[in-house]
């Protein structure tokens, strides 16, 4: 299934949005904050065939990565609700995201009704502990991430080579992770880098840290069923998942309609692009 691209008119210019499937229900989906609109094409080809799949860019990544700022999820959520609407009534149409996209599903969600919203490995508030400074936790959890928009690279198979090289994707390499990857991959031989943008990704992770109120806030007001799909593995397939069962304990005292699943044996990552995790979460999408 090969997506078919386009773009939405949303302030400052267009975004670039991709929809896989040719099916009449809709699920729009929102990535992480170093990512793409390709890390949703594994759950999208999984989807069953009554079923497609609206993916995005956000501005700051891939080919909407000229779209100018200002940046922060709210604006991400507003461009969330433009692709939404422009598909018709969001009553009708499946809302998730992947990480810091989790978050932005979230907001959007809390001033529009949809189908459903689902959170994946994301949306529930990491609080910055007082006296921390935002950007020296960015990079202490973000560092290579962010590190790595600033590299370049001799070729498109080097730059592939290097997320082989990952912690992730030891062991869980596919052509779903090289199809992601190479849709980040710019530049021309001998200076290839990601698409993504260092200023807008920074600007999306302080407002992430320090606007855990308005996420929380969010959530609460959030009326569409709504549900947490968590990985037990985190960023570098360590063994602490980026959502801890302790804090989706928190959130389902606080929200008893929030459904929280771990989906066993996947990592921040992989829950979108393993066969096997991505099957789960389009089962979750359109079940």
């Amino acid at each position: 299934m090969n997506p078919v691209f386009g773009d939405v008119d949303v302030p400052g210019g267009r975004l670039r949005v991709a929809r896989f499937g040719t099916g009449p229900r809709l699920v729009v989906a929102v990535h992480g904050i170093t990512a793409s609109l390709m890390a949703w094409a594994g759950v999208a080809r999984r989807l069953p065939a009554e079923w497609s799949l609206v993916a995005m860019d956000l501005r700051g990544r891939g080919h909407s990565a000229g779209l100018p700022g200002p940046y922060g999820l709210r604006r991400h959520a507003e461009d969330v609700g433009l692709v939404a609407r422009s598909l018709g009534a969001e009553s009708d149409i499946v809302l998730t995201g992947h990480s810091m996209g989790a978050y932005v599903a979230a907001l959007a969600a809390a001033d529009r009704d949809y189908a459903k919203v689902v959170l994946v490995d994301g949306g529930l508030p990491l609080p910055l502990p007082p006296g921390l400074d935002p950007d020296a936790v960015l990079s202490a959890t973000l560092g290579p991430a962010i590190a790595r928009l600033g590299q370049t690279f001799p070729s498109t198979g080097a730059y592939v080579d290097f997320f082989k090289a990952h912690p992730a994707f030891a062991g869980n390499w596919n052509d779903l992770v090289e199809e992601y990857v190479r849709y980040d991959a710019t530049g021309p031989e001998g200076a290839v880098r990601s698409r993504a943008q260092e200023e807008p990704i920074r600007e999306d992770g302080r407002w992430l840290l320090t606007e855990s109120e308005a996420i929380g806030t969010a959530l609460h007001a959030v009326k569409s069923p709504l549900s947490l799909l968590r990985a037990p593995r985190g960023l570098l397939d360590q063994p602490v998942g980026m959502i801890p069962a302790e804090l989706a304990a928190t959130w389902t005292e606080r929200l008893p309609a929030l459904e929280d699943e771990l989906v066993d044996d996947c990592n921040h990552y992989t829950i979108l692009l393993e066969d096997r995790c991505a099957s789960l979460v389009a089962d979750r999408l359109s079940g």
